[in-house]
């Protein structure tokens, strides 16, 4: 089976180190908010370019402190798009505010700047801009009208570490980013795992009172709070893979170049590139037409296949006629319909992927 995302092969490419340092772990004794997530969190900031860094929970948990942190609650409104992970509209709703969906850019899939005039209303708090499949949403003219209108701007880059915009990294645009560390991302633990980003430090120390009861010293509530930190293992883990996450992007790039060359004559719709960002292919989404189709042959040839995501956000059960939109989404509808993800991560050979690029020709030859 050719995998759509393979972790296990990227712990045997770094199994030496990451096998010491958890050892280290274990042996210190230490197991919570050490040594480990100290240095993790300085050095993720300084790849960034960021003054500060808090690690916590998980992805959800990075995006609901930040947004507590940034002082969101009950009838506030954050703009968001419905083509994500449904844990983006998740964290809002569980810091207390609402949700207000818009519509993406047809070739990128992320968050169109032209659609956040009509979103925005007396209410709005925050935009979140998700960095989608590796690719930066357009936060130029986002960071703009965030500005403009004296809103906070929270990148959710869940999928898109080392990723760049304008020549600067990705979460270093907003007042505050937000990161998974799910063992698929392109910076991934062994486990779940997240983090919040920001240059500002009055929220970076709102951030970690709130990820620990709201303590401000040991064991003194200055705030409500709550429990979402980020252990001293996945640290660790953490600390070996932001060595090599340049390097492993490369991978992805150089995977995406071949698959872009392969493919061109084909059916298919491949993943297009802004002009002033670097898309680091946390996954290689395609369009087809007859993507079912596609993707039930590719499984009988062994090879798997993702959709990143079938449902959209305004359209799944638990949101479906509850949650507000600005206009209608079109584009993230059609996006549901026909978008799937080849397999792409830095272990992939070049042999796995000619193979998969064979197998969808074969379908389209039929």
């Amino acid at each position: 089976m050719i995998l759509c995302s393979n972790p296990k092969a990227q712990y045997r490419a770094h199994k030496p180190e990451i096998d010491k340092e958890i050892s280290k772990v274990l042996e210190s004794g230490q197991y919570i908010l050490g040594e480990q997530v100290q240095s993790f969190e300085r050095e993720f900031a300084q790849y960034l370019g960021v003054n500060f860094a808090i690690g916590v929970g998980s992805g959800t948990e990075a995006l609901h402190i930040a947004l507590k942190a940034a002082g969101l609650g009950k009838g506030d409104e954050v703009i968001t798009v419905s083509h994500t992970a449904i844990a983006t509209v998740a964290a809002i709703e569980v810091a207390g505010a609402n949700p207000v969906l818009v519509d993406i850019e047809s070739d990128f899939y992320t968050i169109n700047p032209n659609k956040l005039k009509k979103a925005i209303s007396k209410k709005t708090r925050a935009i979140i801009p998700v960095h989608l499949y590796g690719q930066p949403a357009d936060l130029a003219p986002i960071a703009s009208f965030a500005r403009q209108h004296r809103i906070h701007l929270i990148e959710d880059c869940a999928q898109a570490h080392g990723a760049m915009y304008k020549g600067k990294r990705i979460g270093s645009w907003g007042n505050l980013a937000c990161f998974s560390f799910y063992p698929t991302k392109n910076l991934g633990a062994f486990g779940d795992g997240g983090a919040i980003v920001t240059s500002s430090k009055k929220l970076a120390n709102t951030c970690r009172m709130l990820r620990e009861y709201g303590w401000s010293e040991t064991k003194v509530s200055s705030i409500p709070g709550w429990s979402s930190r980020l252990d001293e293992l996945q640290a660790a883990v953490l600390r070996v893979k932001l060595r090599y996450l340049d390097k492993d992007n490369e991978s992805r790039m150089k995977l995406a170049a071949m698959y872009d060359t392969l493919l061109a004559e084909t059916d298919l719709i491949l993943p297009k590139k802004k002009a002033r960002a670097t898309h680091v292919y946390h996954q290689y989404v395609v369009r087809s037409e007859r993507r079912d189709a596609l993707r039930d042959f590719l499984m009988k040839k062994g090879i798997q296949t993702l959709i990143h995501y079938p449902i959209p956000v305004h359209l799944q059960p638990a949101y479906r006629g509850k949650v507000k939109t600005g206009g209608k989404l079109k584009e993230t509808e059609h996006a549901a319909n026909k978008v799937l993800s080849l397999p792409i991560y830095p272990e992939l050979t070049q042999t796995q992927l000619r193979l998969v690029v064979k197998t969808i020709r074969a379908f389209f030859d039929q």
